[in-house]
């Protein structure tokens, strides 16, 4: 993952909708706008004085409000590069900000939730309904209905519609926003609370250094589980968008992932000297970030691109342990033959060779020196219904690609490289200089990659 260097630690951090940007605000009071794709710093803004921990894009507009330990908020527009306003009222630092997903600036109001009996560390709208959830040092997180904020939101011309829910007069002088529910099971304080984008749960993360899955409806919520393995106080846990996984990071340096079913650990990253306090999750992307005391990382959990080859017009692809070809003239789309199983990583590239109609399909494991190649011919016709699934031959190697007809090198895992036939049978030994990838080049060529050039190697010649 391409990773931002940030000076003085990341405190908030949230992703532009469209564009690939990300805010982030630090430590020192600046707050930054990175280009991700480029790794390359945009703008920055610089007026908070003190440490900056709420940030969030408009989901609209050119804007993003920030909250500061100097408790002020404030609106920019980052077209304009200025502070738009800032709103004062709070009486101590300001932890997180979040536009609502229907904000219309211009109008401005504010509604006090009073009931928590300490700090509140995180406070966030639902996605789509009337309800705010908070997280407390007091140990509880509350969820708030704040339909009743909607009234005092209508604009002379809105339509009863926009009031969801909510017919007749204030009379009684009910107030705007009720706790709904006290979700009470944490022992220490609870750092941040966040909505599942579409079921109606809560996860939450605390100095307890459990992340808790809460489930509600109408009258009650109540915790489904607890994912244990973080071993200092979690500051962040979100759900991923599209995935039953959830992502914690924690003072413990570390981001996990869970897989939420079966509440264990699927991964874990770790940083030597960096805890971690933030995570954010791409609306619409697979991407996410976190802010750590040196920065920020932005990353993906898997890759998301398939191993392909292309021939004439003809792309041939894994996906679902089938391989399968796209005709681009007609758009055409078979399985061509059944992979075997066997591994649990994902082909990572393909290499194919049209003589033979053969195919080398590498895979990458984590621990590298256990990656292994197969090696298939392609079935002559394919029933795409129920395409055969032909005997592969596998053996150890980083990365295979055919240099001739009948020939293909192996990258091994002591890197060097074997050249083999189509039985598979090694036919020579060559001694190449040091390299961590081969690529074909030609017939009898290969390029050969290390960490700071790339040599083109003949095999026959072995220069």
């Amino acid at each position: 993952a391409p990773s931002a260097a940030i000076s003085k630690g990341a405190r908030g951090l949230s992703f532009h909708p469209k564009r690939p940007w990300i805010l982030t605000s630090l430590h020192n009071g600046v707050i930054q706008l990175w280009d991700y794709r480029m790794c390359t710093l945009i703008d920055k803004f610089d007026e908070h004085d003190g440490p900056v921990r709420g940030i969030d894009f408009h989901k609209q507009q050119p804007l993003f409000v920030s909250g500061g330990d100097d408790y002020k908020i404030k609106v920019w527009n980052y077209k304009l590069r200025r502070c738009l306003f800032t709103l004062l009222g709070h009486l101590d630092y300001i932890r997180t900000t979040f536009f609502h997903h229907l904000t219309a600036v211009g109008v401005n109001w504010n509604v006090v939730l009073t009931g928590h009996n300490h700090y509140v560390m995180c406070a966030q709208f639902h996605p789509s309904e009337d309800l705010v959830v908070s997280a407390s040092l007091d140990q509880t997180v509350r969820v708030w209905d704040i339909s009743g904020l909607r009234k005092k939101n209508l604009s002379p011309g809105a339509v009863e519609s926009d009031v969801r829910g909510i017919t007749g007069v204030d009379l009684f002088g009910t107030t705007d926003a009720v706790v709904k529910h006290v979700l009470e099971g944490h022992d220490r304080g609870v750092n941040w609370a966040a909505f599942h984008p579409t079921m109606p749960l809560i996860v939450s993360g605390a100095d307890d250094r459990q992340v808790k899955i809460w489930r509600m409806n109408e009258s009650k919520a109540w915790e489904v589980d607890t994912c244990r393995g973080h071993y200092n106080n979690v500051s962040c846990a979100v759900f991923h968008p599209r995935q039953e996984l959830i992502l914690s990071n924690s003072e413990d340096k570390s981001i996990r992932v869970w897989d939420m079913s079966k509440r264990t650990g699927v991964q874990t990253f770790r940083r030597d000297h960096d805890r971690f306090w933030v995570l954010a999750a791409h609306p619409n992307l697979n991407l996410f970030a976190a802010g750590h005391d040196g920065g920020m990382i932005v990353f993906k959990l898997e890759r998301e691109r398939p191993a392909y080859a292309v021939h004439g017009n003809m792309l041939y692809y894994v996906k679902d342990r089938f391989l399968r070809q796209l005709d681009f003239n007609s758009s055409k789309d078979v399985a061509v033959m059944q992979l075997r199983s066997g591994s649990k990583f994902p082909v990572f590239n393909m290499s194919y060779n049209p003589a033979e109609n053969a195919v080398l399909l590498c895979t990458r494991a984590s621990n590298l020196e256990n990656s292994t190649y197969d090696l298939y011919t392609i079935p002559k016709d394919a029933d795409s219904q129920n395409p055969d699934a032909p005997e592969g031959k596998r053996s150890s190697g980083l990365t295979a690609v055919w240099v001739a007809r009948n020939r293909f090198a192996v990258l091994d895992r002591m890197h060097s490289i074997l050249i083999k036939n189509l039985k598979n049978e090694i036919t020579k030994k060559v001694q190449v200089p040091n390299c961590d990838e081969i690529f074909y080049a030609g017939t009898g060529n290969l390029l050969l990659r290390d960490t700071d050039s790339i040599t083109l190697f003949d095999v026959q010649q072995k220069r």
